[in-house]
């Protein structure tokens, strides 16, 4: 049987206990998503949800915890320099990467040490 698989709903990353403010401070205040309401049957799980293009990215209360150093999600940027720059001011770490043919890109660590990749098409 084959199945047709229609898009990506979400992605979800791990943060520890307690880290609801720091991301949205990182994913809302310096990245720029839109935080979205969890439903009132998850809002118990802690965590919150942002809106990243048609697509969602949860960031989900785990312990123990443990960062996401290889995993990741990739965010598809227009701008990209102009991100790069601004996280720059904001103090985050940006890792160039000029591996894959036709694209700009870096990465990144949010607060919690999941990686996040940031690309553009040339």
């Amino acid at each position: 049987m084959a199945f047709i698989f229609a898009g990506l709903d979400h992605v979800q990353l791990a943060a520890p206990t307690g880290s609801e403010e720091t991301a949205i401070h990182f994913y809302e205040t310096i990245l720029g998503m839109t935080e979205i309401e969890k439903p009132d049957t998850l809002k118990k799980n802690g965590g919150v949800w942002f809106q990243c293009g048609k697509q969602q990215l949860h960031i989900g209360i785990e312990e123990p915890f443990f960062p996401a150093k290889k995993a990741h999600p990739a965010f598809y940027v227009n701008q990209l320099n102009e991100l790069k720059n601004h996280l720059a001011n904001h103090d985050v770490s940006v890792q160039a990467d000029d591996r894959l043919p036709g694209y700009n890109r870096f990465y990144v660590e949010d607060p919690f040490g999941n990686r996040l990749e940031f690309l553009e098409q040339k």
